[in-house]
């Protein structure tokens, strides 16, 4: 595999090359301090934190009684009128929250622009999303929030949270992300009567050096929305909290060390919709992030955070630096070929790669056999696998794909490569197949499969059956880097697992989840078009 030399931005539609991935991956945070820095640290440990502490829970704890008043009785399908004593409430809790963050650190708090009126714009898109502090505009507007159904029965947050009025998004029912695109198309419609609704896109934290993917629910209502950008241009960056780093507890002791901490708030212009981006809310998203990278100065790219868990996952064959998997990975969802039933899919696009015995297919043919037109999109996907007679072996392509699909379940992946390759008399491959094999697995156009191969076939018959294979693997867990030679090491962008905490899983972090729709999501194509799935 390797890396086509056009790659374009979804949705776009003229042709302009993407950004390049940015040279810091977006869930990594490294932080190191300096001998002087850990001293202030340990100073400010026995004196300033304990006080921030206690006054940031005692506020939590006072604004606690305000929001449970507030919310008794409340018809969550109705907005009551502003009375003067709700009023009164509101005022109260804002002032609460402003004491809170200025008891941690938080002294001053830098706001550019003008923030929209609901009836201008009923949703509000934020981001980079960084850390559980990103809570500060929500608390300084009172605006509602897409939450996670189980936040509301935390202790005395949950109370805080109802009162705000979020939506809240169900991991246990199947309809939520559906449910909840609806009730924000009712907000958003209702003509300015219900508060904004404040949406982080990214769908999760990174360390605000670049904007990832925008998740399409906030913009699949069609309405204007006003993009508003976050900083925190400190010195120290203690407050980032994404998925391999310091700790939620560990940020927040570090934070309330610290003697300042700077935020800035900048509410760009409304952005309204034209009809284009209104039936297609890739579209739309990806214009309003291009905006907001803009106004922060920092690059855009389409590596998603399932990219990343992809490069982490705990499978035996770990994805080198260069591997071509994450392209394939992003253009496989732009293009909305991942089946709808992975495994059943899988096995019959295996099937069909096994009947045509290593035939290789043209573009027209390939775009046949995926039941797709051909686009730029496809040529992409094309040229990853493309050799040099412009055709490609569609076995290639079913790999890639099983890995994509299924990244930590090596063993499925090479049982079904092996069902493609092998020979029907003794069901075993050669060592210049099980190159192609792996090859493909990872990503990589170069390597070097010779000791692996001899290490397995200890009768020297030149060939290998996937029983074989799999007795190895068994008794050599890391076999791929034992006997795999290849100038590719380490992750894309990802650092080795043995910088991570052990048996770390990728976690979504962050207070706002992902609640658009699959559908929307991961089966519209860029020429607008919806991909049937297998």
């Amino acid at each position: 595999m390797r890396f086509p030399t056009i790659r374009r931005c979804p949705g776009e539609g003229d042709g302009k090359k993407e950004l390049a991935p940015p040279f810091r991956n977006p869930f990594v945070h490294d932080l190191r301090f300096t001998p002087l820095e850990k001293a202030k640290i340990a100073l400010m440990t026995v004196t300033l934190f304990p006080i921030r502490l206690f006054l940031a829970a005692f506020m939590m704890l006072l604004a606690w009684p305000f929001a449970f008043i507030a919310s008794v009785g409340r018809n969550e399908m109705v907005v009551e009128s502003q009375s003067l004593w709700r009023k009164f409430v509101d005022i109260a809790l804002r002032t609460i929250m402003r004491v809170m963050w200025f008891a941690g650190g938080f002294h001053w708090m830098t706001v550019k622009g003008r923030q929209a009126l609901p009836a201008e714009a009923p949703i509000l898109t934020l981001g980079p999303h960084s850390s559980y502090f990103d809570a500060i505009p929500v608390t300084m507007s009172m605006a509602s929030i897409v939450m996670k159904a189980e936040s509301k029965d935390i202790p005395v947050w949950g109370t805080l949270i109802k009162y705000i009025r979020p939506v809240f998004v169900s991991r246990s029912d199947q309809d939520s992300r559906k449910k909840t695109v609806e009730e924000i198309k009712r907000r958003a419609l209702s003509g300015g009567e219900w508060p904004q609704i404040m949406i982080f896109p990214e769908g999760t934290c990174t360390n605000r050096s670049c904007l990832i993917t925008y998740k399409p629910g906030a913009f699949i209502p069609a309405v204007p929305v006003q993009p508003v950008v976050i900083k925190y241009p400190n010195k120290m960056d203690t407050i980032t909290w994404t998925w391999q780093g310091p700790g939620a507890f560990k940020i927040l002791w570090l934070t309330l060390c610290q003697l300042h901490n700077e935020f800035i708030i900048e509410f760009l212009p409304v952005y309204t919709p034209s009809e284009e981006e209104k039936k297609n809310p890739a579209l739309f998203a990806h214009n309003v992030r291009r905006l907001m990278a803009k106004a922060l100065d920092i690059p855009v790219t389409d590596y998603s955070f399932e990219d990343c868990q992809l490069a982490m996952a705990e499978g035996q064959l770990r994805l080198p630096v260069e591997t071509c998997l994450l392209e394939f990975a992003k253009l496989v969802r732009r293009l909305g070929l991942k089946p709808q039933n992975v495994e059943k899919g899988l096995q019959e696009f295996g099937n069909r790669a096994r009947k045509m015995e290593g035939e290789n297919l043209r573009l027209d043919d390939f775009a046949h056999y995926l039941d797709v037109p051909v686009s730029d999109m496809l040529r992409d996907l094309f040229s990853l696998f493309n050799q040099e007679d412009n055709m490609i072996d569609v076995r290639e392509y079913v790999i890639a794909l099983s890995v994509v699909c299924r990244p930590a379940k090596t063993m499925e992946t090479m049982k079904l490569a092996f069902k493609m390759f092998e020979a029907e008399e003794d069901g075993a491959i050669t060592e210049a197949e099980l190159a192609c094999i792996l090859k493909t697995a990872l990503g990589v156009a170069d390597l070097n499969v010779s000791r692996l191969f001899t290490a397995i076939d200890t009768e020297d018959a030149g060939k290998l059956t996937f029983d074989k294979f799999r007795s190895f693997a068994e008794q050599q867990p890391n076999f791929s880097e034992d006997y795999l030679s290849t100038d590719n090491t380490g992750l894309n962008g990802c650092p080795h697992q043995s910088n991570a905490t052990p048996n770390a899983k990728p976690q979504t972090n962050g207070f706002c989840p992902d609640f658009s729709p699959p559908d929307n999501h991961h089966s519209a194509t860029t020429d607008g078009s919806v991909k049937k799935h297998n």
